[in-house]
């Protein structure tokens, strides 16, 4: 079998759903067609057109359950796995994990109003962001949510806003620990370049200053060191910088009693991607943080870590229908579909790689071909894959595109004023609508024409 479809017969990892490139449930039926979570692929586009987001219940819940139940072996104090939700935000994205014990991140007002009306507790949301305005401190405030403070700016803020109000407020400080993995190599002291967060040199500053406030609380330190993470080792190094850092604040009369180590945990996109599993994962954070607070005899801080990718992603795919063909002899052959970089930029924004197959010859047992699979955007760019391998298709076959449950939908846009897709949940042969789709003439409601300009025509 072609290695490049091979991914539709490998084992389903049913513990560690990030190590997989198909949903759980992802199934070719007796009619050698692809179905999800029960139902037909074809059948759903017939209702609820294309393209389409879908996701599947079983491996979300999955996926939560896997770290939950990762952090119960290994770590011996108590945890909270928070969502972070620029990954795939929406009512039933927060309402899900909240099902599953979760707390949630956000970095804007909409988050977080979309997290609390979702179901989320508030005293499990986190509020991120390098930029936060005067109204989203407040929004956060009053719904007495913790606050990440990123910079001098921020904590001014904070300062000036919760004064003002009279409240109290809970905050984490994030800092840089020194530790970037993004190219296999990382460096263990000093800052990196990064817009977010305190470099770790300026805390001992820092922690004098927030003594000295009348309403902020720290209880907690941040640390982020990547994203689509496959190495384990820099996670070693983290727990015994936040762990020294702890000490530092106590010196000043804080008390930590949160370390929040962030996510970036990565998945497996395509055959040659190959993450450690939830579980190695979370035994790597949770040992270094047990080791190096056993040596300083400290006790162990309530342990959070914010999945996002590796929750939903996986879960997730992107059907589209097929639409024009262009061959250029001797070059390659382009296969338009009826979306692109309005419902993914991660391919033209990252040069993102996904993994795909026809709906109707998923193991691609008919003669193969290279397409080139472009958007429908007014963009040269707008290729959403360069010299895929399918079977032989045609307009109006439809094509699944694995892994796309993070990003794709919290990074769209309406670009060439092109709706956004609808979003369907599908479990045990149900599918529940969980995202209407946009119309045309929804693209208008916004807009405002001026009166001097309307009786112009």
């Amino acid at each position: 079998m072609n290695e490049k479809i091979s991914f539709l017969k490998n084992k389903i990892n049913l513990s560690s759903p990030n190590k997989n490139i198909v949903p759980i449930t992802t199934n070719i039926d007796i009619t050698e067609k692809l179905n999800i979570g029960g139902c037909s692929i074809e059948d759903l586009v017939k209702k609820y057109e294309s393209p389409l987001y879908i996701l599947d219940e079983i491996t979300l819940r999955n996926s939560c359950r896997a770290y939950k139940k990762a952090l119960e072996k290994y770590y011996r104090g108590v945890s909270l796995p928070i969502y972070a939700s620029k990954a795939n935000s929406s009512l039933f994205m927060s309402n899900l994990v909240a099902s599953e014990g979760f707390g949630l991140d956000a970095v804007s007002e909409g988050e977080l109003l979309t997290a609390l009306k979702g179901g989320v507790p508030n005293e499990k949301i986190v509020f991120h962001g390098n930029n936060k305005s005067d109204k989203e401190i407040a929004f956060a405030i009053k719904n007495k949510i913790k606050v990440i403070v990123d910079n001098e700016h921020d904590l001014k803020r904070l300062e000036e806003i919760s004064n003002s109000l009279n409240f109290d407020l809970e905050i984490m400080i994030r800092f840089t620990p020194g530790i970037e993995c993004h190219t296999h190599e990382y460096i263990r002291t000093g800052s990196f370049d990064s817009k977010f967060g305190f470099g770790i040199e300026s805390l001992t500053k820092l922690f004098g200053v927030i003594i000295k406030t009348k309403h902020l609380k720290l209880i907690g330190l941040h640390a982020h060191i990547g994203s689509q993470i496959f190495e384990l080792e820099p996670h070693k190094d983290l727990g015994e910088i936040m762990v020294n850092v702890m000490l530092q604040a106590k010196k000043f009369g804080h008390n930590i009693k949160e370390l929040n180590v962030g996510g970036g945990l990565g998945i497996k996109y395509t055959q040659e991607d190959d993450p450690p599993s939830i579980d190695e994962w979370i035994k790597t954070v949770s040992s270094s943080i047990e080791q190096a607070c056993k040596k300083n005899k400290l006790d162990l801080p309530l342990l959070m870590c914010e999945p996002g990718r590796s929750i939903v992603s996986t879960a997730g795919v992107t059907i589209y229908k097929i639409g024009s063909f262009k061959e250029i002899p001797g070059i390659r052959t382009y296969l338009s579909v009826d979306g692109g970089m309005s419902d993914n930029p991660r391919p033209i924004t990252y040069q993102s790689n996904y993994s795909a197959c026809l709906v109707n010859d998923p193991l691609n047992i008919n003669s193969k071909n290279k397409y080139t699979v472009a958007g429908k955007h007014c963009e040269s760019g707008d290729v959403l894959f360069k010299e895929i391998e399918l079977g032989k298709c045609k307009t109006g076959d439809l094509i699944c595109v694995f892994g796309t449950g993070a990003y794709n939908n919290s990074m769209s846009s309406n670009y060439n004023r092109i709706p956004k897709p609808a979003a369907v949940l599908v479990c045990n042969g149900e599918a529940e609508i969980i995202q209407k789709r946009e119309s045309p003439h929804d693209l208008l409601k916004n807009d405002v024409l001026p009166d001097r300009f309307i009786n112009q025509s």
